[in-house]
């Protein structure tokens, strides 16, 4: 799946253009850097290749979704729905601009449930912030329609879906902004970067002034610069953005692989019928950074899942329901709102509301459900054998499950 499987020649070419200079900051330092920067290429290589009018870079995804709903205006007391089964970053952005996250309902799609968003929906609901796990979208037709009905922002955490799309529009592009995460296991990797894409000057204008400090950037010596709001440190080095740069020149690579392989795996999982696998709103637009696949039950997708460790083959295969990072189920310091620096009563109370509520629809998709991460590297054999092994432990569980029956 990642990127940092394919480093090589060109990335080292990046980041020696930047250490021939000693300019490793993104910002300023105009005459010693001789006409080199990184950061703003990859800006522009991002906005080529994806199809928006503005991209800003930044240290990480957590700090884009930050900036971003910074640059929405999004603040104290609005809600922001976002789905239950995410990455932690999701919701702690949220409550790092000072939003309430109101975790809902995902459906077999692994992304947000747009009757879920419907029902959450409140007069404080400020947006609604699908993210496209695993490699693929959520049904973005119908949550445009519901942020049109309802006047909301439509902010697109794609960090987990780098180079996928929806319809012919790559996701990130869609909504009023969106964001992508480079760290070291995404499609495309910086080390540790992200970026803010939209197509609104007004969005990018902000990001660009959010992320540093709040300067302006408008005239030719930074210590000029005015400041028109409180901004904060989220800049990228010249050296992150370099390594990016590499990359973004070989996505095209890394999809086609992940695309064959995918098809592959897929392949041989589909003639097991007690299978089934994740529905994709658009399945042209799939990166294929993941297979996700489902079980007819909890007791037997477990029962797999504990045979495939104790054979070694759990390596790369996730048990999201069990996993503290991505769902809500494990997410303790959510549900209890356990902070370093004390939020208000009324915020405190309102995070440990949506975080307490009933999930069972997603319990019922998720229980169920493993996915495996499509390896760029794999040869042929290696593909085949890892397949095979999995259909041999399914197969077995499945046996032993109608046996005992």
């Amino acid at each position: 799946m990642p990127g940092f499987e394919f480093f090589g020649a060109e990335e080292r070419k990046h980041l020696q253009d930047v250490m021939d200079t000693g300019i490793l900051m993104r910002y300023g330092f105009d005459g010693p850097r001789k006409g080199i920067w990184k950061a703003k290429e990859l800006e522009t290589a991002i906005s080529n290749y994806f199809g928006c009018t503005h991209a800003q870079l930044v240290s990480s995804g957590t700090a884009a979704l930050t900036t971003a709903m910074s640059a929405l205006g999004i603040g104290y007391g609005d809600e922001v729905i976002l789905p239950s089964f995410t990455f932690v970053a999701s919701f702690e952005a949220v409550l790092s601009v000072g939003a309430i996250p109101v975790m809902v309902d995902v459906d077999d799609t692994l992304t947000l449930d747009p009757e879920a968003v419907r029902k959450a929906i409140t007069p404080k609901t400020k947006c609604v912030m699908p993210v496209h796990m695993c490699g693929s979208m959520a049904d973005m037709e119908a949550l445009q329609s519901i942020c049109s009905e309802h006047k909301l922002l439509l902010l697109e955490d794609a960090c987990q879906s780098i180079g996928a799309s929806y319809k012919g529009k790559m996701l990130g592009t869609i909504g009023d902004a969106g964001t992508f995460s480079f760290d070291f296991v995404k499609t495309i990797t910086c080390a540790e970067g992200g970026a803010v894409m939209t197509n609104r000057k007004d969005v990018y204008l902000a990001c660009d002034g959010y992320s540093d400090h709040g300067h302006d950037h408008t005239g030719v010596d930074r210590g000029a610069d005015l400041h028109p709001f409180i901004g904060y440190n989220f800049r990228i080095s010249e050296l992150h953005a370099a390594v990016g740069l590499a990359q973004i020149q070989k996505l095209d690579q890394f999809l086609a692989i992940q695309k064959k392989n995918h098809a592959a795996l897929k392949a041989i999982l589909s003639t097991i019928p007690e299978i089934s696998f994740r529905r994709i709103p658009d399945p042209v637009g799939d990166s294929c950074t993941f297979l996700s696949w489902m079980l007819p039950t909890e007791a037997i997708t477990r029962a797999v899942v504990n045979e495939m460790k104790v054979q070694g083959v759990l390596a790369g295969n996730f048990y999201w329901f069990d996993n503290n990072w991505h769902y809500i189920r494990k997410w303790d310091h959510l549900k209890h709102s356990l902070t370093l620096n004390a939020l208000s009563p009324e915020i405190k109370a309102a995070v440990m509301h949506h975080a307490n509520k009933d999930f069972s629809a997603s319990d019922a998709v998720m229980s169920r459900c493993v996915s495996t991460a499509i390896g760029l590297l794999w040869t042929e054999d290696q593909l085949v054998e890892k397949a095979n092994r999995m259909v041999a432990i399914i197969q077995g569980v499945l046996h032993q499950q109608s046996v005992q029956a």
